[in-house]
């Protein structure tokens, strides 16, 4: 609680106390709202004026959704800081477009409307209710005209119209970029209609394309739309009802919504073809200014590898005709030491859970050479390998591929073979869980000889293992594998010899003779997959199409945007067994069914058409949301082109060539979901002209978390953390009985949540907001601890006495000029505040604003020139206090863009001198005054020159002479 409250009747009628900061905050929010201080203003368009004739600055925080629990105090850190840059630059000049929507589609919103029983709708519309009210106490700075929710109708109108502009696109690997950077770039699909129908595209099989039916051109241009449905390997979490994008599982194989398992299915979805602008996204990250750890992050979730593909045909005889098995490596040196391969479970060469509907049946019987270990027990290869993939389908992709014991792996043979490329030899194909359809091609060459995995399945199995790595001598590679490098030794054949290159000659030369012989090509893979775009869910953007009765897609005109989502009486998803892998995820949409079926004219008459029952996830809104900022209320275009261009566009005099956002902040945890779906959308949308910019956000920063401590009693329960008493010295307690420390997240569990509204209440919002900034560095972690905040209401309070008389409210500066060391302080000051505000190292600039306020504190009264300037410094942190204060000195117009200070007089900035202690023999001797930038060189001449060393030295030689310039000089006899 802090100092002085609640008041005493001894308490001065205008000291700065909780009460008058709760007073002065609402009466400054008030004009701020009436006045629209914070207004940014356009080129053109309603919110059009004189300010967007100004340098701009547009800075975000990442979009919030509305949580139902509220905020705690670890919540506002970043949107602080982001309110401490735009309030700065606005003192800069500058016109600052700063404001706050909500992330309010998706499951987050979903799951909490599950468990309060109610209409998501309601509860997400409570929610922003309750968030919007919590930030405004704290005075953010928010350009409220530019506000909305994804789940406004005139927002998801244009989240469903870009979703439409990416369906109707493919990628053209021959198109140029609009920045010059190369080829490959998103077109139009009409472009690829023309090639088709002008012959230059020629058709798979050879006809026209006027001889292809209506649905067999649909399937050939579906096949490149950007948008595309799929039948393919889905992430399925039965604890959420619905699938997961790759990006939405944990490492551990859980959902990162929720922590329930996952895992693999195969269903119809929607996808996004990603993968398209894998280069492009890997590439760019070098044109944009964001962490070294989230770069890495999406560069290796991107995943570039360069190696071959190698074609193992697969011996005739099993089936109606021989199959090229396909297999992706990095080490197509080590292809002689192949001597088995691994598919997943769910490979097509092992067609259908009964092994029954694959153009290469498993064979009935095993077939010679097959050795027991390799059969599991089962009388036919077919039995094993059904039951396989049952065990294989009950496990999540992170348990199959856990690497905590390779000989724990498990397999069956297949009863196929593949013939190696290089040598003929016939390598055992098994069907192991530990290899995911996927990535890669769903199949791996094992090599047992150079790979600890591989090593332990073939001891394991019995099969063959082939060293094709020089190694140490006395190394055995049938009792351990070589994973180094090495010459490279029993590798030859008639027609090509690797024996005794290197690791790069013999990857490329082996790389050549694969593509020249056609058993294979130079290849460049990805980790990064095409993005899952379904949800079984309700409540998310519909998506804006239907089927006909031929399958085929349609786009709605967008003159029926938006397509809102119907009124059901039942939206939960259905329930399901967190464990039970094989349930079938079912949208709530389906229940809809006056909605679900339609009669439209989309231009082949009337007819009827369904529509999809899956809705789009929550990161469609996020995707674009900055784009929306520019222009919020434009009926005719997401953003008008002059709106989005001034804000977004490239700004080469600042070192911004790709475009974008100039500040971003907001949390890593989105480094390869949100972040990385946001550069996808844009990039589209960028190749088809509708932005100026080829990346959506220039500069990132990653603030920190606020942690608190939390205590337990004898028992091990969590007792309230803000009725502990004690110190570290001493102990801490509660209730009188000794109680342990622990450090960790805010929680209900942990009993140690700290609300913004409690600490408005009992300190002040401008004592709340210096206290978060001061706490550290922006991007560290930091402990909160109510006790300490009562330091940072002290600086404010001392401000504010140096300014007011707390017994009469009469000012008490002087127009007297600052004295030298007061000029010289305060010149410091402003040039040190300036350059941590550009940096963000708010706690910094507010240690250099302390220094100055108690400087100010010991003068007789303070000068109207320090006052002022140390006013405007600090508004940024406090601006209500500084408001206050502003207009007390006697300016009108409001503070919020009051010019930031500057340095008239250089000389001010220069240092004084400092003293160098002068040592002889271990002992002072001499203290000298110089310059603090003096030379080591500079300074042992001074002071070898100085009369009194001198005299000290009486001609004597030192043996050494030690200099630390410019404090320090140690003569040694």
């Amino acid at each position: 609680m802090a100092e002085n409250t609640p008041d005493t009747p001894d308490t001065p009628q205008y000291r700065y106390t909780a009460q008058m900061a709760g007073n002065l905050e609402a009466k400054w929010q008030r004009i701020w709202d009436e006045t629209g201080a914070f207004n940014a203003d356009n080129p053109s368009g309603p919110l059009a004026g004189d300010l967007a004739k100004r340098e701009k600055y547009f800075i975000l925080d990442m979009f919030p959704y509305p949580s139902g629990k509220g905020l705690h105090v670890g919540h506002p850190l970043g949107y602080i800081a982001t309110d401490v840059v735009a309030r700065y630059h606005r003192a800069q000049g500058k016109n600052v477009l700063y404001t706050m929507g909500y992330d309010a589609f998706g499951l987050p919103a979903e799951q909490y409307a599950l468990q309060t029983g109610q209409h998501p709708a309601i509860t997400t519309h409570d929610n922003i209710a309750n968030m919007s009210k919590q930030l405004a106490r704290i005075g953010l700075s928010h350009d409220r005209r530019r506000s909305f929710a994804t789940t406004d109708p005139n927002y998801f109108k244009w989240t469903q119209w870009i979703f439409l502009q990416i369906f109707n696109s493919w990628y053209d690997p021959e198109a140029p970029r609009r920045d010059g950077s190369g080829k490959g770039a998103a077109r139009p699909i009409t472009t690829l209609v023309k090639q088709y129908e002008d012959g230059t595209r020629p058709t798979p099989d050879g006809r026209t394309w006027t001889e292809l039916s209506a649905v067999e051109q649909a399937e050939l241009i579906d096949a490149e739309r950007l948008a595309y449905v799929a039948y393919a390997p889905v992430n399925w979490a039965p604890g959420l009802g619905t699938v997961l994008a790759d990006e939405e599982v944990t490492a551990e194989g859980r959902s990162e919504r929720g922590n329930f398992p996952v895992f693999k299915t195969k269903l119809r979805q929607w996808m996004m073809r990603i993968t398209r602008y894998a280069d492009r996204l890997d590439a760019d990250l070098a044109t944009i200014d964001w962490p070294d750890k989230v770069r890495t992050m999406q560069h290796n979730w991107i995943g570039k590898s360069f190696g071959a593909t190698v074609n193992f045909q697969v011996e005739a005889g099993q089936g109606p005709q021989p199959q090229t098995l396909q297999v992706f490596t990095t080490r197509p040196d080590t292809l002689f030491g192949a001597t088995f391969m691994v598919i997943s479970p769910e490979h097509p060469l092992v067609g259908a859970e009964d092994c029954a509907d694959t153009e290469l049946q498993v064979p009935d019987t095993w077939p010679e050479g097959t050795r027991p270990e390799w059969t599991g027990g089962y009388a036919t290869p077919r039995e094993a390998v059904a039951a396989y993939r049952a065990q294989a389908s009950a496990k999540s992709d992170s348990e199959r591929t856990a690497e905590t014991d390779f000989t724990e792996k498990t397999g069956v043979f297949t009863g196929i073979f593949g013939t190696n490329p290089v040598n003929s030899s016939l390598v055992p194909i098994f069907v192991a869980d530990y290899v995911l359809m996927g990535y890669g091609t769903g199949a791996i060459m094992a090599v047992p000889a150079h790979d600890e995995r591989d090593h332990a399945f073939a001891r394991k199995f019995n099969l063959d293992i082939i060293q094709t790595i020089s190694g140490p001598d006395g190394l055995d590679v049938q009792e351990e594998p070589w994973t180094g490098d090495g010459v490279i030794e029993n590798s030859a054949n008639s027609e090509i010899s690797l024996n005794g290159l290197g690791k790069a000659e013999a990857i490329a030369k082996i790389s050549d003779w694969l593509a020249q012989t056609g058993r294979g090509e130079k290849t460049v893979t990805y980790r990064l997959r095409d993005w899952l775009f379904s949800r079984q869910r309700y409540w998310g953007e519909p998506f804006p199409v239907v089927y006909g009765s031929d399958g085929r897609v349609h786009a709605l005109p967008e003159e029926m945007l938006p397509l809102e989502l119907p009124e059901v009486s039942d939206f939960r998803p259905r329930t399901f067994d967190p464990d039970d892998a094989h349930s079938t995820p079912e949208s709530p949409l389906g229940r809809a069914t006056d909605w679900m079926t339609v009669e439209l004219d989309l231009g082949e008459g009337k007819q009827t058409y369904t529509r999809d029952q899956n809705t789009m996830p929550n990161w469609a809104g996020s995707c674009w949301y900055e784009l929306r900022y520019t222009d919020p209320d434009n009926p005719t275009a997401f953003a008008s082109t002059d709106n989005e261009a001034y804000w977004m566009g490239p700004r080469p005099a600042a070192g911004n060539l790709s475009g974008g956002t100039d500040l971003y902040v907001g949390g890593v945890e989105h480094a390869v979901l949100h972040l990385l779906y946001a550069r996808f959308w844009h990039k589209v949308l960028y190749d088809l002209g509708y932005v100026s910019s080829s990346e959506p956000f220039h500069r990132l920063f990653n603030q920190g978390m606020i942690e608190a401590y939390a205590y337990t009693d004898s028992r091990g329960q969590y007792v309230p953390a803000d009725e502990v008493e004690g110190s570290e010295e001493d102990g801490f307690t509660w209730q009188g009985q000794p109680v342990n420390r622990e450090f960790g997240k805010m929680g209900k569990s942990l009993k140690n949540i700290v609300t913004p509204d409690q600490m408005c209440a009992d300190y002040g919002a401008d004592t709340f907001r210096v206290y978060e900034m001061s706490m550290g560095p922006l991007d560290m972690s930091r402990p909160w601890d109510t006790r300490a905040v009562v330091g940072s209401q002290r600086f404010l309070q001392r401000l504010w006495r140096n300014i007011v008389d707390e017994n009469t409210g009469t000012l008490t500066v002087t127009d007297d000029a600052p004295d030298l060391a007061t000029a010289k302080v305060l010149a410091r000051t402003i040039h040190d505040v300036t350059v941590e505000y550009d940096n963000l190292r708010v706690n910094t600039a507010i240690a250099k604003m302390i220094v100055l306020n108690n400087h100010l504190t010991g003068l007789p009264q303070v000068p109207r020139e320090a006052a002022e300037a140390l006013v405007v410094m600090v508004a940024p942190i406090a601006p209500h206090i500084a408001e206050e204060l502003w207009e007390r000195l006697g300016h009108q117009g409001g503070i919020a863009r009051a010019t930031f200070p500057v340095v008239t007089d250089e000389s001010l900035l220069a240092a004084e001198e400092v003293t160098c202690v002068v040592q002889v023999a271990g002992k002072v001797r001499a203290k000298v005054s110089v310059d603090p930038e003096i030379s080591e060189a500079d300074l042992q001449a001074k002071v070898l020159a100085e009369p009194a060393v001198v005299k000290l030295l009486d001609g004597r030689e030192p043996k050494r002479i030690i200099v630390r310039a410019p404090k320090l000089v140690s003569l040694v006899f």
